[in-house]
Order: C-alpha cells, then sequence, then structure tokens
C-alpha cells in the first residue's frame, strides 16, 4: 500500500500498512486500479468526443469513479470490485463508441496498449488486487521519479476534487458535455507517462481551470433549484424531540429527506459541510430544520455517539464508525463503509423507522445561534456599503480563512488567526475550516458582520466571484486588493479549489497545517516562484505581513 493524497497520512510522507482514514490495504489497491482503469476508459472516450461522439454513461462513470476514490467517500472493498466489473463494460462501451465515431468519420481508430489488462476476469477479487500492484502509486514513483510523479498526482488529485462538484451537479439534473470532454482529455493526457515537469505543471493549472467551471456549475445547479443562500440565523443547540442528523455535502439528499420526514414529528438537523443548507430559501421552508448539530467531520465519533438519533452520510467525511451507533448510520450515493445501511433510490423509510425507534433529545438546550448564507449573491447586495467601508478607511482588509478541518496538529492557527484579526478588517470563511472560529463573536463594522460565513468548499466559486467583483469596483487585479488567502487543506476538493486559485493567476496563498507530501520540494520551489505560495508560520508574523503589502 502506499497512498498520499490526503493531508493526515502517516508521517506526512505517506500510508503504506493502513490508511489514517481508515481505508485497509486491500481497497487502496482497488481504488488505484479503478484510477487507472477510468485513464484506460477516457483515452476512448475523449478522442470520440472530438469526433462529436459521446455516451453520457460513460461520462457519468469516469466523474463517480473519480470521486468514490477521494478521502473519506468509500470503504468497502466488495463496492470497488462492483465497481470494477462496471468499468470493463464501460471500457467495451467506450472503444465502441469511438471504433464507430472513426468509421464515420472515414478514420483509423488507434490501437492503444495497456500493460495491466485490468478488465479481464473482473469477478476474480484476487485476481484484481494482483493486477492493482503493478499500478500502485509507488510503482509510478520508482518509474518515473518523485517530481513527475507527483505532479500527475497532483492532477489526478485535482480531478478527483472537480469530480465531486460535477457529481452533485449532475444529480441536480445540471450537466456540460464539455467539462465530461475535458475530464476524459485530462486523463487521456496522463496514460501517454509525462514526465515534462513545466507542461505537468501547465496542465496541473489547466486542471484548476476545470474545476472552476465544474464549481460555477454546482452554484448554477444549487441555487436554481434551491435559491440563492440568505443571511440566516442557524440554531446551534437541539430542541426536544425525534431527531436526525444528515452529514456530508448533497443538497438534494437532504431536501428528499425533509420532504418525507414532514408532518412526522421528527427534527433534522445538519453536520459538517451541510450547515450551510440552512440558508438555502428551498430547504429552510422546511420548519422541521432545526439548525445544525456538532461541529467537523473529524470530530464525529463523539458526535454522532451522543446524537440520539439515525445519522445519514450522503457524500465524503464519513470515518469508521463505532459498535455503538454504527447501526444507527446509513449511506447515500457513493458513500460507503461495511457492514453499514445504505440506502436506495432515496427512500428514507429506514432512516425515518430508526429515528422513531431512537428516543431523541429530551429537552430544549439553551438556544444559541450562528449565521450563514453570505454567499456570492448576498455579499454582492451589500458590495456597494462594504466599498465605501473599504474607501472610508472602515474596512482596511479582507481574510479569507477557510478550507478543510482535520485532526492533524497545527490546525489551532487558524482559530488564533481568526482571534487575531484586527477589528478592522472583514474575514470571509468557507468549508468545514471554519468550525475552528465560527462560534466566536466577531461583532461588525457599520452593520456589516466581521464573519461572513460563503458556505460550503465548492462555494469558493462564491469567493472568487466576491474578489473579482471588488476587484473590478476598485479598478484593480485580484492581486491588488487588500485580501489575504489563509487556507487549511485535508483532501482533494482542496487540492482541486487550490489548482483554480493557481489557475487565476492569486498570488502569496499561505497553506498549512503541513504542505502535500506529493508536491516535492522541486514543485514546491516552481510554486513558490511562480506564485508566492508559503507554508503557514507564525501567528502575529504572518498577520504582520498581510497587512505590510
Amino acid at each position: 500500500m502506499f497512498c498520499y493524497q490526503c493531508e493526515q497520512t502517516t508521517k506526512g510522507t505517506g500510508c503504506t500498512t493502513m490508511g489514517a482514514c481508515g481505508k485497509d490495504p486491500e481497497t487502496a489497491a482497488l481504488q488505484d486500479l479503478l484510477i487507472y482503469a477510468t485513464k484506460d476508459i477516457a483515452r476512448y472516450a475523449y478522442r470520440a468526443h472530438q469526433m462529436g461522439a459521446r455516451d453520457r454513461a460513460i461520462d457519468v462513470f469516469v466523474v463517480k469513479a473519480l470521486f468514490s476514490t477521494v478521502t473519506n467517500v468509500n470503504f468497502d472493498l466488495r463496492w470497488f470490485g462492483a465497481f470494477l466489473q462496471e468499468a470493463a463494460i464501460i471500457k467495451t462501451k467506450a472503444q465502441s463508441l469511438y471504433e464507430q465515431a472513426a468509421r464515420k468519420a472515414g478514420k483509423t481508430a488507434e490501437t492503444f496498449s495497456c500493460p495491466v489488462r485490468w478488465w479481464e476476469n473482473t469477478d476474480d477479487l484476487q485476481g484484481l488486487l494482483a493486477k492493482a500492484q503493478d499500478v500502485s502509486i509507488s510503482k509510478w514513483i520508482d518509474k518515473l521519479g518523485g517530481t513527475p510523479a507527483g505532479l500527475q498526482e497532483l492532477i489526478v488529485y485535482g480531478l478527483k476534487g472537480a469530480a465531486a462538484y460535477v457529481d452533485h451537479a449532475e444529480i441536480l439534473g445540471k450537466e456540460d458535455a464539455k467539462l465530461y470532454a475535458d475530464f476524459h482529455e485530462m486523463l487521456d493526457y496522463l496514460t501517454t507517462g509525462p514526465a515534462d515537469v513545466n507542461d505537468l505543471l501547465a496542465k496541473a493549472l489547466k486542471t484548476g481551470e476545470i474545476n472552476l467551471r465544474a464549481m460555477e456549475l454546482l452554484d448554477a445547479a444549487n441555487t436554481g433549484a434551491y435559491g440563492h443562500p440568505e443571511p440566516t440565523q442557524v440554531r446551534i443547540t437541539p430542541v426536544k424531540g425525534k431527531c436526525i442528523l444528515v452529514s456530508g455535502h448533497d443538497l438534494r439528499d437532504l431536501d428528499e429527506l425533509l420532504k418525507q420526514t414532514e408532518g412526522k414529528g421528527i427534527n433534522v438537523y445538519t453536520h459538517g459541510e451541510m450547515l450551510p443548507c440552512n440558508a438555502y430559501p428551498g430547504l429552510k421552508k422546511y420548519k422541521h430544520l432545526a439548525g445544525n448539530y456538532g461541529g467537523a467531520w473529524q470530530n464525529q465519533r463523539t458526535e454522532f455517539d451522543e446524537f440520539p438519533g439515525p445519522i445519514v452520510m450522503t457524500t465524503n467525511c464519513i470515518m469508521k464508525p463505532k459498535d455503538s451507533y454504527k447501526d444507527r448510520v446509513f449511506t447515500l450515493g457513493l458513500v460507503g463503509w461495511p457492514g453499514v445501511k445504505h440506502i436506495d433510490d432515496r427512500n428514507f423509510a429506514p432512516v425515518i423507522a430508526s429515528a422513531l425507534a431512537q428516543p431523541g433529545f429530551a429537552a430544549d438546550a439553551p438556544a444559541k445561534y450562528i449565521t450563514v448564507g453570505f454567499g456570492h449573491n448576498a455579499v454582492m447586495n451589500a458590495a456597494g456599503k462594504v466599498i465605501d467601508l473599504v474607501k472610508a478607511g472602515k474596512i482596511r482588509h479582507f481574510y479569507l480563512i477557510g478550507g478543510c478541518d482535520g485532526a492533524k496538529p497545527g490546525r489551532n492557527y487558524y482559530t488564533e488567526f481568526a482571534e487575531e484579526v484586527p477589528d478592522d478588517c472583514v474575514i470571509l470563511t468557507l468549508a468545514c475550516g471554519k468550525y475552528r472560529f465560527n462560534k466566536l463573536e466577531f461583532g461588525d463594522i457599520d452593520g456589516i458582520p466581521r464573519l461572513l460565513d460563503v458556505g460550503q468548499c465548492n462555494d469558493a466559486y462564491s469567493a472568487v466571484q466576491i474578489a473579482v467583483a471588488l476587484a473590478g469596483a476598485f479598478n484593480c487585479g485580484v492581486n491588488d486588493l487588500p485580501l489575504s488567502l489563509i487556507l487549511s487543506w485535508f483532501e482533494q476538493k482542496a487540492v482541486a479549489i487550490l489548482l483554480t486559485l493557481l489557475h487565476l493567476g492569486v498570488k502569496d496563498i499561505r497553506l498549512g497545517p503541513s504542505l502535500p507530501a506529493f508536491v516535492t520540494p522541486d514543485v514546491l520551489n516552481v510554486l513558490v516562484e511562480k506564485f508566492d505560495i508559503k507554508p503557514i508560520g507564525d501567528v502575529k508574523d504572518d498577520i504582520a505581513a498581510t497587512l505590510a503589502t
């Protein structure tokens, strides 16, 4: 086993015996083989797309295959065995699509070699595991060297993150054929064994551009279905009654659960990255959406244990459930854990039955609230006042403090940073990293809250739109704004967002709590030279440096 796709890898270099996330070596191996298979499929799909031929089933499969391997999505070995069986069918379909398109265009179809014949005997699990050893990341490192292999993986991880957003959008009926084609093109590129550092970096930035369009597509899907988020006070303490907790990221899953629980005397709470859902008009209209419970994903083993009802995991962020609550966990979509009940077709009857059987909260806790819902639409509505406050010298600087949360030591930096931000500065935040400080009191500047919760990780698109609009208002570039980005990362969606920011030319990003293991010193030197990206340091020194520019 070798896996270094997330921030919490063993010793910061890679997991070699068991994943820090709980992923076992066999599951890790099949995930590597699935990525290899996805690249193989993409060669045919990309060329077919070029000749105007596409098959939606192929496009959707590739995205779901990528997303299923994101950290903390699926840990079920049998799931990936079934995925590879489906991949073999998809490969045949993609090859046939390409060959038919070539004949129609009067061209000779290319023949591709594939050293590992992964599509043969996919019902033989041990055979698949044996093949997986030949496509492990450690093999690529031995063959190409750490820097080219790391850059290839940087592209793969960016595509995985973007795939999550495309999958969420597809669930809500929003798709883009060009985006699918771009996924195929990038995966096809990786099959050529690229080793040129400059070319790989250029393709990594292209991946960032793909992710920007993926986030834009998802933003349109979410707001089209549920309206633009509105500044909303969200209760963060429980109320008496039966209850269900929903974690993950998927808005439609929450919507369907709210519909099916309406009138049943069950309160529904959000958890983790679902917190921003409380600000969407189409979701907060449900009176039994009672608020948010708990914090970020890494605290779930304690918080889920104490929650007196069932828990629904809609996307990534699942951790190994304790036996004490494992029978109350339900997974949806691509999420899976061995022995945990999976919900098909969003039929929440088993979840509802579990909620009615559990005790629920015995009494109301003292009421406490936080405010969320400052997406790009809400902030732009107040842009005139914000700009006036900047011109008047009342707002000196903006800080975007956000990203993934996690358990690794060093993340207290983000709490301390937020606490040390001067009173004449505004903090934008997004993703679950906000749980480090979103329950603190920051006050306001002439009615503008000093803490503006932009939303989920995918709502980095909102942050980008806010920055672009401010740059336009001040007739300057984004890098000339009084704006500093202080980012924490954990998994592949954070990688995709970082690549998007680099694609947009954003400089002087501070990243922590540690740098990715797949970014070698050579790659880091290039990023520092070109984008002035830097690791986080001392809080007071970092704040002083940002205010001095």
